[in-house]
């Protein structure tokens, strides 16, 4: 592990800080690497540090009937993850699992808590980011009722493909139903829809992103409304 460099922040809430609060925080905290596939905490784990995803993301679980788990929340570049801790709550809501390998900056639940105390900059960052969070899980609950699987498989795809910063994603049947509560047979049918439309080419575990804005098109409104809602909320900045 290393210290972040403090001149290229490039998880947009801490570049969204003032600059005395940015530095701060990248000091306070470490460069640590994310691996594919690492669980960072399960459901009623003490949270011990909270990250701030430079490169990569994860996913937030939550278990269903004690074998089977289904995404809520996915957090990149754009959020952080324990949030519960905002709230003063340090006991982990949700299963995080990283789907996506990368950099991120870790900080003590300690040290992030003196800093949050401290500075009302981050407070009112970070705050408006819980409302965003519990807003989307709010958005999530009813696409997962209301909306058709080739419709939000197209907005799950948008949301990982905004994180990943690539065009190629890798991604297994068995992945992509458990991220969508569905069964498998029922995530091939509504791939091949997609793919059927020349938006996305999958083969094997890996999929290419063909048409972007075909992709926004066959999506759910889910997707632009949690985007809007984050730019409108978090771009008031700090």
């Amino acid at each position: 592990m290393r210290r972040m460099e403090p001149a290229q922040p490039t998880n947009r809430l801490i570049a969204d800080l003032p600059r005395a609060c940015r530095q701060r925080l990248l000091a306070g905290g470490e460069d640590v690497e994310l691996g594919f596939g690492n669980i960072l905490c399960e459901r009623g784990d003490r949270i011990r540090h909270v990250y701030f995803p430079v490169y990569g993301f994860v996913s937030e679980l939550t278990p269903v009937d004690g074998h089977m788990h289904l995404e809520v929340a996915l957090v990149g570049r754009e959020g952080m993850l324990g949030a519960s801790v905002v709230l003063g709550v340090d006991t982990a809501p949700l299963q995080a699992l990283v789907q996506g390998a990368g950099r991120s900056l870790r900080i003590s639940v300690a040290k992030f808590r003196r800093e949050l105390n401290s500075t009302p900059a981050l407070r009112r960052m970070t705050y408006r980011y819980v409302y965003v969070l519990m807003a989307q899980l709010s958005q999530a609950a009813a696409c997962l009722s209301f909306h058709v699987l080739d419709a939000r498989l197209a907005r799950w795809l948008l949301m990982t493909h905004d994180r990943a910063s690539s065009n190629e994603l890798r991604v297994t049947h068995e992945l992509l139903a458990q991220m969508l509560g569905v069964r498998r047979v029922g995530v091939t049918k509504a791939a091949g829809l997609l793919q059927e439309r020349k938006l996305l080419r999958y083969s094997r575990g890996d999929i290419t992103i063909l048409d972007r804005v075909g992709l926004e098109a066959a999506s759910c409104s889910c997707y632009r409304a949690g985007r809007d809602l984050y730019e409108r909320v978090l771009s008031k900045g700090a």
